[in-house]
């Protein structure tokens, strides 16, 4: 089957992962860093105390993202979609009328929780629940809205905030994510709901079984995936948090910084599409050890760019990784665990990765505050996602014997 014709055929189901995934943009680091100068500005913060709300916030929402994310083992993505939805709405006209900085830490968790947490968590277990032998290219059709709202949702919204105000603009955000319902509904009048309910019809992972949340935090895979899942979430999330601080040490504007990402969303579709077939011909296990080593050699790129455009040529190999991220992370799971649990399994992946992405903004905006500039930093964190694709080499090839004939 054709990507072309698959999506055609499927269309309905598919654009529901894409559009929540394209609205979780509004709780995604991409998104709230390009209100970090005028929140700072205006509560009088510096890098690591905006960094540290910031990291808060996230590790509040990671905590609960471990509850909160069997719902969708329980629940119907028409039934809970909706809701998480309306809670987005909430989050962003908070933050249009948060009046200090210690209540910014409760709008960052909301935000955090309903948009990166669980309106991506929706999408991504959706995708995977009613896909089985095209599990990876309907995750790769899904990630596109990740892409798509990186690319377009800045550039979109900083010009909206120079005509009416960064505060105004949240309400904006707010009404795109209520308008999103009706459609959502529509699309889901006739869910896809035979797999996702019928565990007659679920896939099993290592050994034949049908893994629970507390299966997999005794096995040693996940452990051993641990770090790699830390890394772009942390350190990803790190680079785009920082880009207001990085344009001024660059000597950029914030617009000819934003700019470039539309170049990084054209390697990370490239790579979603590109992923998504990989997995569904080779497995997610054998892809996911070269996740990390896209941003390994953007971050180098990045850190050592005298001029805008070269950090546009790492920025593309960043790309490279994210687009990989979504489509093998989300496979790997399914692939290796199951799908009659994987809410709450992937609930657990997510809640690390949530918390991954808290750790980035605290760590870089301290190290800042104390002289380290984040191209300095960056070097780091390459040298960390090298050590991570290594040790996730490792588990996958231990755990391959272990994995059902068909995977």
């Amino acid at each position: 089957m054709t990507y072309l014709r698959f999506i055609i055929e499927n269309a309905r189901w598919l654009a529901v992962g894409f559009l929540l995934t394209l609205t979780s943009s509004y709780g995604q680091t991409y998104f709230i860093s390009i209100f970090a100068g005028d929140i700072r500005a205006e509560f009088d913060l510096s890098h690591g105390s905006w960094g540290a709300i910031y990291s808060l916030g996230t590790t509040a929402s990671a905590v609960v993202m471990v509850w909160a994310g069997v719902l969708t083992d329980h629940f119907r993505v028409r039934v809970l979609a909706p809701i998480i939805l309306v809670g987005l709405a909430v989050a962003c006209l908070s933050m249009s009328v948060v009046p200090n900085a210690a209540l910014l830490v409760v709008v960052i968790f909301l935000l955090r929780f309903t948009g990166q947490g669980m309106t991506s968590q929706i999408a991504m277990v959706g995708m995977a629940r009613w896909f089985q032998a095209t599990r990876g290219r309907a995750l790769s059709v899904a990630s596109l809205g990740f892409a798509l709202g990186q690319a377009i949702l800045p550039l979109i919204f900083v010009a909206i905030m120079a005509m009416i105000g960064w505060r105004q603009s949240w309400i904006v955000a707010a009404g795109l994510a209520v308008v999103l319902i009706p459609l959502l509904l529509w699309c889901l009048g006739q869910e896809r709901t035979p797999q996702s309910i019928a565990s007659s019809t679920s896939a099993v992972g290592m050994g034949g079984q049908m893994w629970t949340r507390g299966a997999l935090l005794k096995h040693w895979l996940f452990w051993m995936c641990v770090p790699l899942l830390l890394g772009p979430p942390a350190w990803g999330t790190a680079l785009f948090f920082q880009q207001v601080h990085l344009a001024e040490v660059k000597g950029w504007s914030l617009v000819e910084y934003v700019s470039l990402y539309p170049w990084l969303t054209l390697t990370s579709i490239a790579a979603t599409f590109l992923a998504g077939m990989g997995v569904d011909k080779y497995g997610a296990g054998r892809i996911l050890p070269l996740m990390p080593l896209p941003f390994l050699f953007g971050f180098v790129v990045i850190s050592y760019s005298a001029v805008s455009a070269i950090a546009g040529v790492g920025l593309m190999i960043v790309g490279l990784g994210m687009g990989m991220q979504g489509t093998v992370v989300g496979a790997f799971w399914a692939e290796h665990y199951g799908t009659r649990y994987i809410g709450s399994i992937k609930s657990a992946a997510t809640a690390v990765m949530v918390f991954g992405s808290a750790i980035g903004p605290g760590v870089s905006g301290y190290l800042i505050d104390w002289g380290v500039p984040f191209t300095t930093q960056m070097l780091g964190y390459a040298l960390y996602f090298g050590v991570t694709s290594a040790l996730a080499t490792v588990a996958v090839l231990r755990a391959r014997s272990l994995l059902p004939v068909a995977a």
